[in-house]
């Protein structure tokens, strides 16, 4: 994996609000694709960052799951 798209600098508090951010687009019927390029854009992260945050965020059921 590209250092670019590891989450070193991301603190476990931020990779949450991430997630948090993420699954509540979704939730309000934003489809997936769409809530991953909106965080990309508000948080400043490629897509497989987010991804990783998302199945780190599901593995680990961090709210609001």
């Amino acid at each position: 994996m590209a250092e670019s798209e590891t989450l070193a600098d991301f603190s476990e508090q931020r990779r949450k609000e991430v997630f948090q951010a993420l699954v509540e687009l979704q939730d309000d019927g934003m489809a997936v694709a769409e809530s991953r390029a909106t965080i990309s854009e508000r948080f400043g992260l490629t897509d497989a960052q987010i991804r990783r945050i998302e199945e780190e965020g599901m593995d680990n059921e961090w709210p609001p799951l």
